[in-house]
């Protein structure tokens, strides 16, 4: 995640440069960042070298933190392919070309979901061999993507080659992209901080499966924000880039809006569905009332990102990823954690999915009464 948010610098620089028709610099920002990124991938490495200590010191059972090392090792050449990937794809975006990184990535997802069934299921490689071929799938998109570059007409006046001005301008570079990484890991740190959370609640099996569905829906809903997000940073940074300020504004209002009303839509549909959507993961009744009770929750959190990352795409194109790592500490970790751990612990809001544990219990015990269940 921190190399994601360091690659969003260049996502803002080739973003104006493009709007400003300075073509050639594209292709400087985009080798000045994979630089920068590979980096920062030799720290990262010696992390996930020492997950599994790291893992027990925050209180993992030794079971889970042996199995996700292993699933850990594997990732490691994924590191530096999320290096190269992002400052591609920036460079790419920026010049909205989208298509082909799209039609990459179905490919590649075709090819890792046929790989991972032979490796995990035929040759019972398990997790290394699951996260070995992650990896493999992410460096065929960063391969691929990069031969497109050096292909395709499209880049000529943007890609002129490897060039010595990579090396120029590190520095500034650098505190860009650590502002972007900052920005983005606060916030992706903060839902793992919940799930950690989650199992020291009560009855944690019930508390982390339902939390787990609702975070799995309300990804899928994210990744809707997350191209809203994309949209918003290269319409407004090559506006901005052009002197076109007022058409960037505009541009910041109909994306916004867009992304609103599609969060709404679908959060009607997560309460209309409340008490069944869990059964596309599960068939447990118990965690079934779990969800349906944090539906209404969910459908807020819908809603409110379907705005928040078009406004962070908005910052990005502007530069202004340091003022919005500053209202993430805020907001996630002043407010958030503070008051979801005082809500979980303090006042026992988090002991909820005990109720239907009991309730479920006392009908298998007397099967003639009417389930209880199914009055909520």
């Amino acid at each position: 995640m921190f190399q994601l948010g360091m690659g969003s610098a260049v996502e803002t620089l080739c973003g104006q440069a493009y709007g400003a028709h300075k073509y050639g610099m594209l292709g400087i920002y985009l080798q000045r960042s994979t630089i920068l990124l590979m980096a920062t991938g030799i720290p990262l490495t010696f992390i996930y070298i020492f997950s599994k200590p790291l893992l027990l010191l925050l209180g993992e059972s030794s079971e889970i933190a042996s199995a996700a090392a292993i699933f850990v090792y594997g990732l490691i050449p994924q590191i530096f392919a999320y290096a190269a990937n992002f400052p591609i794809q920036k460079f790419l975006q920026a010049q909205s070309i989208v298509a082909p990184s799209a039609i990459i990535s179905a490919v590649t997802l075709v090819f890792h979901l046929i790989v991972t069934w032979l490796v995990v299921y035929k040759l019972g490689w398990g997790l290394l061999g699951a996260s070995l071929v992650l990896s493999l799938s992410w460096w065929i998109v960063v391969v691929a993507q990069f031969v497109y570059i050096l292909m395709s007409s499209r880049c000529k006046e943007t890609w002129s080659g490897f060039s010595l001005l990579a090396f120029s301008g590190l520095w500034d570079f650098l505190k860009l992209s650590a502002a972007s990484g900052v920005m983005l890991c606060l916030e992706t740190w903060y839902y793992q901080i919940l799930v950690l959370i989650a199992g020291l609640l009560e009855d944690p099996e019930i508390a982390l499966d339902s939390l787990s569905i609702c975070m799995t829906i309300s990804g899928w809903v994210y990744m809707i924000a997350v191209g809203f997000n994309a949209a918003a940073s290269v319409r407004v940074s090559n506006e901005l880039g052009a002197g076109h300020p007022k058409s960037a504004s505009f541009a910041v209002i109909i994306v916004t809006l867009c992304s609103f009303f599609i969060a709404v839509i679908l959060a009607i549909v997560v309460l209309i569905l409340r008490h069944v959507i869990s059964y596309a993961f599960t068939s447990g009744a118990t965690v079934e009332e779990a969800v349906s009770e944090l539906a209404p929750f969910l459908a807020v959190a819908i809603i409110l990102n379907g705005v928040q990352p078009v406004l962070s795409g908005v910052a990005v194109g502007c530069g202004w990823q340091a003022f919005v790592a500053y209202v993430n500490v805020g907001c996630y970790y002043v407010v958030g954690i503070p008051l979801g751990a005082l809500l979980g612990f303090k006042f026992n809001l988090g002991a909820k999915v005990e109720k239907s544990r009991d309730r479920l219990d006392k009908w298998a015990d007397n099967k003639e009464e009417e389930p209880l269940l199914s009055s909520t």
